[in-house]
């Protein structure tokens, strides 16, 4: 058995017509302004929906004053929603330009922190072997200089003058160093 359709009411039908006649027209107005398709629906739909809800204004039996108020409401229903459509854009574009700086930032700070790593690193194959060797077993192995003296047989006075020189060394190549800008 088909199931029953629900009777439609006086108002029902009547908004269906009105909304048959003037649906196109809306349509149309809308997309004359917006020249998006998508955009002119969803601005008819929304009009129309908020005209389903005031009878007085659909219902009046001047066409005129009735024409005029409905594309008044689309019209300033397309300003509005053209604002808002600007202002998500302007949102977009501060937030590319933010993260345009922070990538340039985070670019700029790894190739200054790249220049000092060669830098060091220059520095340090540049010094001495046996001053070398200590630093590096200092800093990179993370050893006492105690630890050092023994495995280097030296005293741990000596560890520490060669610490003291190559930190010296460092020191000296990197006062100079200037981020070029």
């Amino acid at each position: 058995m088909w199931p029953l359709k629900e009777k439609k009411t006086t108002i029902e039908n009547e908004f269906e017509v009105f909304f048959l006649e003037n649906y196109p027209r809306v349509k149309s107005f809308a997309l004359h302004i917006l020249m998006s398709e998508e955009d002119a629906e969803d601005i008819s739909q929304d009009i129309f929906l908020k005209l389903l809800n005031y009878p007085k204004v659909w219902r009046d039996k001047d066409k005129d004053r009735r024409n005029r108020y409905m594309f008044k409401m689309t019209k300033n229903h397309i300003f509005n929603f053209i604002k808002h459509k600007n202002i998500e854009r302007k949102y977009q574009q501060e937030l590319i330009k933010k993260n345009l700086i922070i990538d340039e930032l985070d670019l700029e700070d790894t190739l200054h922190a790249k220049e000092i790593e060669l830098l060091i690193t220059y520095t340090i194959e540049q010094m001495p072997q046996r001053r070398k060797e200590v630093f590096m077993m200092s800093r990179f192995d993370g050893k006492s200089n105690a630890q050092i003296a023994d495995a280097l047989d030296m005293s741990v006075r000596t560890v520490e003058r060669h610490l003291y020189l190559a930190l010296l060394e460092l020191k000296k190549s990197l006062i100079f160093y200037r981020p070029v800008e």
